[in-house]
């Protein structure tokens, strides 16, 4: 799982990677702390709607691979989001398409600036299992605003609980801002992270 927020608790946002102390070298595993968090209730924040930018949400219905990976690839390479960018057009499309799956993207003036990504695991349990801004997005005052559409999205599936995963990647107040729109960490595990080589790099571009 991956998921990134480019959100401080402050207000302000950043798409600046975090120095968390791991060496990281493409190829080479690195030992990553992921924290799992619940939410148990809907958000009862109510937050302004962005002004002096048009913004529109939209589901991506059956979402060809080619254009996930390139919304994966502006929110998520500075995060070092790696997972689905090893699957090749079968398998991505296979995890996209499967009818548990939803992807929106955010457009911001017409041109995509984010999306989410959210898996009904079952009739009680949602996952918010990516989320994130473009590097253009950021400092718009979007970052917030975005994430309560993520959770309404996800709780409009009436589940009895709304997961999420973060990581020492990330932000470091991620955490602090999932808490406050309402989830509570559950449990923390280690995972073993591989960086994209070179030769992965260039077989990706190729594809897109």
């Amino acid at each position: 799982m991956e998921l990134v927020d480019a959100v401080a608790l402050n207000g302000t946002e950043t798409n600046a990677p975090v120095d968390a102390g791991i060496a990281l070298v493409p190829g080479q595993p690195a030992t990553i702390h992921i924290t799992e968090l619940e939410m148990t209730a809907a958000p009862k924040q109510s937050l302004p709607f962005p002004v002096n930018i048009q913004t529109a949400l939209m589901r991506v219905v059956d979402i060809p691979p080619a254009y996930y990976r390139f919304l994966y690839l502006q929110v998520g390479r500075r995060w070092h989001w790696v997972d689905r960018l090893r699957l090749d057009d079968e398998a991505l499309a296979a995890v996209l398409h499967d009818k548990r799956n939803c992807v929106t993207v955010l457009y911001v003036n017409g041109a995509p600036a984010g999306f989410f990504e959210v898996l009904h695991v079952d009739q009680d349990t949602v996952e918010l299992t990516h989320f994130g801004l473009f590097e253009r997005a950021l400092g718009l005052g979007l970052g917030k605003w975005f994430l309560l559409q993520a959770l309404y999205g996800c709780w409009s599936y009436g589940p009895k609980v709304v997961k999420v995963q973060t990581n020492n990647l990330d932000h470091p107040r991620a955490i602090q801002l999932y808490q406050r729109f309402g989830f509570s960490p559950v449990a923390t595990r280690e995972d073993q992270l591989v960086p994209l080589t070179e030769d992965e790099m260039l077989k990706l571009v190729r594809k897109l």
